[in-house]
């Protein structure tokens, strides 16, 4: 493995806990704080090659790289509204989320200034990950899609010709999909739970772009309860070769947690330690082909502890850190009064890996068969529109 070559920017503030969608709401912004604090106590934040950076605010022209006038105009009149639904019940509306958004995009689009401008070589805006929200629309917790709004700018302002964007979360990226579906320029690649059976019902494997982007558009739907070893198969069998062929110049990451057998919201069952292997995976490739330029968002998941955990991992794993067995007391202890809080049970909390295992490992034979026939389609299919297999 290649070593670390430079800083890591985690950029954070307070302020995104303002993106909150309502006490009842399963996307909590506890996530962050327990994140942040987790890094703190175990030392993260005092490392040499880690920089905390404050987010900025995301300009007006910087959201219409991506989203209509239209929408953008509708989101402020929800806001000073502050009630009702963005879409059909899952984004609510509430009072100063056209700031609350947009600082999340800044800090999507800092992340990526950070690199860009040679300060750090790796960025990870933990707020991030926003990938259902489309040109005109909200879905899925999402009202601006920073992801796509990243790529853009990167695009627009520094006149990148080749960026990938890798989406781990258990829901299709489906808003950042439509935004690049005919973009032969960005490469999109999505791993989530087939959409059969999960929200958005979207992310096919022939779901493969248009027009000149026809095979630049990636979807792996996995089958409910795929387990570690089955999903790093997958992403080593569909990622490195992609890296390979399709040569980015810088790399973005979504990193949803969802995907982990305890998630309150999904059927998938990774363990926390399938974060560290992905984003070592990751790491090695973006230091062999885009000198390192690799911008890590957050995303989805749902059980606090478990969010907190796999993105620490992930941040010691870029660091080159051994994380700790066990969780300092303080932040176990707040873990374990923020789940009680909110109605959840606390799950582990003195440990930072997991000692139960996920379910149904009696079927572990059936489902990684299942998973390498989705991944021999998924290349077959590609292939036969792109020369990227």
């Amino acid at each position: 493995m290649l070593p670390l070559t430079g800083k890591v920017a985690l950029v954070y503030s307070d302020e995104y806990l303002k993106y909150f969608l309502g006490k009842s709401h399963p996307l909590r912004p506890q996530r962050l704080k327990l994140t942040v604090e987790l890094m703190r106590e175990i030392g993260l934040l005092d490392h040499p090659d880690l920089v905390l950076v404050e987010p900025r605010m995301a300009s007006l022209d910087e959201l219409k790289l991506v989203h209509s006038d239209a929408y953008l105009q509708r989101v402020k009149e929800m806001d000073k509204l502050g009630r009702g639904y963005l879409d059909y019940g899952d984004t609510p509306a509430f009072r100063g989320m056209f700031e609350a958004s947009s600082l999340i995009v800044g800090g999507s689009i800092k992340a990526a200034e950070l690199i860009v401008g040679g300060r750090v070589l790796h960025s990870f805006n933990i707020g991030g990950g926003l990938h259902h929200a489309a040109r005109d629309r909200a879905a899925g917790f999402c009202i601006f899609n920073d992801v796509a709004i990243t790529a853009r700018y990167l695009q627009k302002k520094h006149g990148f010709k080749r960026i990938m964007i890798v989406d781990i979360d258990c829901h299709h990226a489906d808003g950042t999909q439509e935004v690049f579906y005919s973009d032969p320029s960005v490469l999109t690649v999505s791993f989530h739970e087939d959409g059969r059976f999960l929200y958005p019902g979207s992310g096919f494997i022939e779901e493969v772009g248009a027009g000149e982007g026809r095979g630049y558009s990636v979807n792996v739907p996995l089958p409910p309860y795929t387990f570690t070893e089955a999903y790093l198969y997958a992403y080593k069998e569909i990622v490195p070769p992609l890296v390979e062929s399709y040569k980015p110049e810088i790399i973005i990451q979504q990193c949803g947690v969802d995907t982990h057998f305890r998630d309150p919201l999904t059927t998938e069952a990774v363990s926390l330690d399938c974060y560290e292997k992905i984003i070592e995976i990751l790491h090695d490739l973006a230091h062999k082909t885009t000198r390192g330029k690799l911008i890590l968002l957050g995303g989805g998941g749902y059980e606090i502890g478990c969010v907190a955990k796999a993105w620490t991992l992930i941040t010691c794993k870029i660091l080159g850190v051994t994380p700790p067995k066990e969780t300092p007391y303080f932040w176990r202890e707040l873990y374990v009064r923020n789940a009680l809080e909110i109605g959840e049970t606390p799950h582990e909390p003195e440990s930072m890996y997991d000692n139960e295992r996920p379910p149904l490992s009696y079927e572990r034979e059936k489902i990684l068969t299942v998973v390498k026939g989705i991944v021999n389609s998924v290349k077959k299919t590609i292939s036969s529109h792109a020369p990227l297999f």
